[in-house]
């Protein structure tokens, strides 16, 4: 496999989001022969309705389930609302999910990336959104995790690419979904 495509989905609809900066900064640290897509429709994706999936075409959902298709893995970026997962990464998750056991995330290999302003990170959400996307069929690195806290003093004005030890750790991310999905590759 020359090209891994890496598909994020960033549980922010805030343009200016750190965690959107957090998906930004994947894009620009890739190396060589990845490519990390940020997914921007999720904002018009409905909330998951068996009585309207597959009843009418949906073309918010087709192009989510279309990009999932053609990843090769997915990273998940998460803010911690409440506590736990924001609807729209969940809601986005249980679309490609579907069919169950056939679903666009089904085996490939997930990363899930949480930031905060808080000092844990968002480890909450980070730990919900690894089941959820495990639950769904994501084969979810285990050995792979990154909760960003105290975004506001770490970051500043500045962004998350700026921050050398943070771009690293992103950087080491994005190696470890390429790697994974090189060894599926090869099995």
């Amino acid at each position: 496999m020359s090209q891994t495509t890496v598909l994020a989905l960033v549980g922010s609809l805030r343009a200016a989001s750190v965690n959107r900066q957090v998906a930004e900064t994947a894009v620009s640290v890739a190396p060589e022969g990845v490519e990390v897509i940020i997914f921007d429709g999720l904002g018009d994706v409905p909330f998951y309705n068996e009585d309207i999936d597959g009843a009418a075409p949906i073309p918010a959902v087709e192009a989510l389930r279309e990009a999932a298709g053609r990843a090769d893995a997915l990273l998940l970026v998460t803010p911690e609302y409440n506590g736990t997962v924001p609807a729209v990464l969940k809601n986005a998750i249980d679309w490609i999910s579907r069919p169950y056991g056939s679903g666009a995330v089904q085996g490939k290999p997930v990363a899930v990336i949480s930031a905060s302003p808080s000092v844990n990170g968002g480890r909450w959400a980070h730990e919900d959104t690894r089941k959820t996307a495990r639950i769904a069929g994501g084969n979810v690195l285990e050995d792979v995790t990154l909760a960003i806290g105290r975004t506001g003093e770490k970051f500043a004005d500045g962004h998350p690419k700026e921050n050398l030890e943070v771009a690293e750790q992103v950087a080491g991310v994005v190696i470890s979904l390429a790697d994974a999905t090189r060894q599926l590759v090869d099995a």
